[in-house]
């Protein structure tokens, strides 16, 4: 599943391998994206990479996202068993990084 949307000016664009997101994920992806703009306001677009690898036994999920910012593009990435969860602790990273800017 592909999904591209406009938040305030910021494109996002969502990759899911293999499933299909409910609305809750997509909101919670863009409450997140939404928070990190707060502490960088010069963000053009948010890459958000998740995945479901079933075969695995546990931290079947992934969580990956990329900023699009001027410079070197902060990237922070999760595994665990929950996406709400994933994209918290992949927020929190990201904060850590566009503070230290």
């Amino acid at each position: 599943m592909e999904y591209t949307e406009n938040l305030t000016g910021i494109k996002i664009n969502i990759q899911a391998v293999d499933i299909t997101l409910g609305e809750d994920v997509k909101d919670t992806i863009r409450k997140s994206i939404t928070r990190l703009s707060r502490f960088y306001d010069k963000m053009e677009w948010a890459d958000i990479y998740l995945e479901d690898k079933k075969e695995k036994l546990s931290e079947q999920k992934q969580v990956s996202i990329r900023l699009g910012i001027p410079g070197n593009d902060p990237f922070a990435s999760a595994y665990g068993d929950n996406f709400h969860a994933l994209l918290t602790d992949v927020e929190e990273k990201l904060r850590k990084q566009l503070e230290k800017r």
